[in-house]
């Protein structure tokens, strides 16, 4: 089984390649999340549905683009990814303190299994609490990132707050009150896809009860998250935090950002991805996708152009303002220019901003 050991500590992240190619591609998932459950877009990326069998030799940097020692680059060369179980989920180590769950320290589990792939450059994709981690990373080493693709984002802090409705109560409920793989499902498939798509007839089956029957066996295969693990990953969703230099940096390094977002996430709601790609300008494009949290298995042919947009950006070296300001895609999705400066838009929005403001003094004034 591969692991990358973190000596310092004890900790082994385990993780899967996929796929042959000069272009290397690191897939960070979310809160509770393994490692397959980026299974849609590494089909849609590297065409390959089963993990590599055996590792590959040490690679450099050529050109901008990671590639095995010795072989030239080409254009038209696959794909690579490598996705992974972060420490507390699946096959990794799970601390049993909180403290040890940051998304800075989760950034700094990435950075060395870059290290341990021999990867000197990467195309950086995350989901969610993922992407949290993902930015801290761009932050942390800006010249290993080729570019960086934010799935279902949001701040942290309070931005972790769910949208607040009854629905929102009755799975929070439920979901505290799972105990098993079959109650943990039902409310996955909720938080995660939209009513429509689940209701939608795949033969004589609806979406919901394939998907049903695939999540039961997921959760039932590799156990239902530790208390340990879960606690200290939804502590690190609450303190993360991007300061201004943070974000400074990833917007002074001229790597592409493509902030992709469901319209129906009641996870992370879109107006905090909206914020995050407005404070990244002029790097940063705005994609919204028809669909909820998990919006990579909702629209996955949409959000795989998406990404393949943005490495093909990257290595054709797009101008900023030209990647940030274009109004469609190739693939038909609403991409989003960016708003004026705030003393140029409503009322409301300002307003808006301060209460996010005031709500943010009081997380902090909690913790």
């Amino acid at each position: 089984m591969p692991y990358c050991d973190l000596s310092s500590n004890g900790i082994r992240i385990f993780y899967r390649r996929c796929g042959h190619g000069s272009t290397k591609v690191l897939l960070i998932i979310g809160l509770a999340g393994t490692h397959d459950s980026w299974g849609p877009q590494i089909k849609g990326l590297t065409g390959a549905v089963e993990p590599n069998d055996e590792e590959a030799p040490p690679t450099e940097t050529v050109g901008g683009e990671s590639n095995t020692l010795g072989e030239e680059v080409r254009e038209g060369d696959g794909i690579e990814v490598c996705c992974f179980d972060n420490r507390g989920v699946g096959r990794s180590s799970v601390p049993t303190e909180k403290s040890d769950y940051t998304t800075t320290i989760m950034a700094e589990d990435a950075l060395a299994l870059l290290d341990h792939l021999g990867w000197k450059k990467a195309h950086v994709f995350g989901h969610s609490m993922g992407a949290m981690i993902a930015c801290k990373l761009a932050a942390m080493a800006p010249d290993r990132i080729c570019s960086l693709a934010l799935l279902s984002v949001t701040g942290g802090g309070f931005e972790c707050f769910p949208k607040i409705d009854l629905q929102m109560l009755s799975l929070a409920f439920r979901f505290l009150r799972a105990k098993t793989p079959e109650q943990r499902a039902m409310v996955d498939l909720e938080t995660h896809y939209t009513k429509e798509y689940l209701d939608e007839c795949v033969g004589s089956r609806t979406r919901r009860d394939i998907l049903y029957q695939d999540y039961v066996k997921a959760i039932s295969s590799s156990g239902m998250q530790s208390n340990n693990g879960f606690e200290g990953q939804l502590n690190a969703c609450w303190m993360h935090n991007m300061t201004s230099k943070e974000l400074e940096t990833i917007r002074s390094s001229g790597v592409l950002v493509s902030i992709i977002h469901g319209r129906d996430d009641i996870i992370a709601q879109l107006d905090h991805a909206r914020r995050l790609a407005k404070k990244l300008q002029p790097v940063a494009r705005m994609v919204e996708l028809h669909g909820a949290h998990l919006v990579s298995h909702e629209r996955p042919e949409e959000v795989n152009v998406a990404l393949m947009e943005l490495i093909k950006a990257s290595k054709s070296k797009l101008e900023l303002e030209e990647w940030s300001q274009l109004a469609e895609s190739e693939s038909g999705c609403l991409v989003l220019k960016m708003h004026p400066p705030l003393n140029n838009r409503n009322k409301d929005e300002a307003n808006s901003l301060i209460m996010y403001k005031l709500l943010g003094k009081l997380q902090h004034r909690f913790l």
